[in-house]
C-alpha cells in the first residue's frame, strides 16, 4: 500500500484550535447572535444554551482560531525525522510564519501535505484562517480550480476508510491497533480549549500537537509496511513561540 510515496516529499502536520474568546460573554454582539444560530444546529441537547457549548467553538473556523501548527518531515541528509512547531496567541503572526516556511521550503510539485482527517479539518481550517487574516494561500493549500488528482493532500483517516465514507476512526484508535505509542499521553483534543483559556499553557499544547504529528507519520509507516521511526531517528528541532 502506498509504495509509490517518497517519504522525503511528505510534510506531516497537525493543528490545535480554540474558541476566539475565553467565554461566550466576550463575543461581539454580531458574532454572538450568529453563534446562537450555529449552536442550535450542532447541539444534540435541545435544552443546552449557546453559552454552555461555546467551548466547542474552536472546531469551527468561523468562530475559532489556530494557536499551534506542528509539522514533521524527513531530512535525508541527516537521516532523521524532524519535528517543528509554531505556537502562540497571535494567530496572524503564527500563520505568516507557517506560510513563509511552506513557500520557502515546500513549494515543489512533488511535495505533499499529510494529516489525520486533514481533508475535512486541518487543511480547510488553515486555508480559511489564512484568508480571514489576509494572508496569501501557499501553493500546497491553494486548491481552487484543481482536479482531485492535482491536489497534493494525503489523509491517513481517508486512507483507512478504503472508500467507506461513513467510517470515522480516531488517530488514537489507529495508533492502538498498530501498536504505535499513544499521542494522548498528557492531554487530548477535548482539553485544549480549557488548557489554553484557563491555564494559558500554549507550550504544553504545542508539545501535544507534536506528538500527534509523530503519530501520523508513524501511522503512514505502518500503512506502508515500514518500520516505525526509532527514538534515535527523531529530532525535536524547535518549539517556536510566535509573539
Amino acid at each position: 500500500m502506498l509504495t509509490h510515496l517518497n517519504k522525503n516529499k511528505i510534510i506531516f502536520l497537525d493543528i490545535e484550535t480554540v474558541a476566539q474568546q475565553p467565554n461566550y460573554a466576550k463575543l461581539p454582539e454580531r458574532l454572538r447572535l450568529l453563534w446562537d444560530k450555529k449552536a442550535m444546529l450542532i447541539s444534540r441537547d435541545e435544552e443546552a444554551k449557546p453559552e454552555e457549548i461555546y467551548e466547542r467553538a474552536g472546531i469551527y473556523s468561523e468562530f475559532g482560531k489556530i494557536i499551534c501548527i506542528s509539522i514533521g518531515y524527513y531530512e535525508p541528509k541527516l537521516k532523521t525525522f524532524r519535528l517543528k512547531s509554531f505556537f502562540g496567541h497571535n494567530e496572524k503572526a503564527l500563520l505568516l510564519a507557517f506560510a513563509e516556511m511552506l513557500n520557502r521550503y515546500f513549494n515543489h510539485e512533488s511535495d505533499l501535505l499529510c494529516a489525520h482527517n486533514g481533508k475535512e479539518f486541518d487543511f480547510p481550517y488553515i486555508a480559511r484562517r489564512l484568508l480571514v487574516n489576509q494572508i496569501k494561500l501557499p501553493k500546497l493549500l491553494d486548491i481552487a480550480g484543481k482536479k482531485p488528482w492535482e491536489i497534493k493532500h494525503l489523509d491517513t483517516m481517508e486512507l483507512w476508510k478504503f472508500g467507506d465514507y461513513k467510517h470515522y476512526t480516531s488517530l488514537d484508535l489507529l495508533t492502538a491497533i498498530f501498536n504505535i505509542p499513544s499521542p494522548k499521553s498528557d492531554i487530548n483534543g477535548s482539553q485544549v480549549n480549557e488548557v489554553y483559556w484557563k491555564d494559558g499553557d500554549v507550550k504544553r499544547i504545542a508539545k501535544y500537537c507534536q506528538n500527534d504529528v509523530l503519530a501520523i507519520a508513524q501511522l503512514l509507516n505502518a500503512y506502508q509496511g515500514k518500520a516505525l521511526w526509532k527514538e534515535s531517528e527523531l529530532e525535536y528541532t524547535e518549539l517556536i513561540e510566535i509573539l
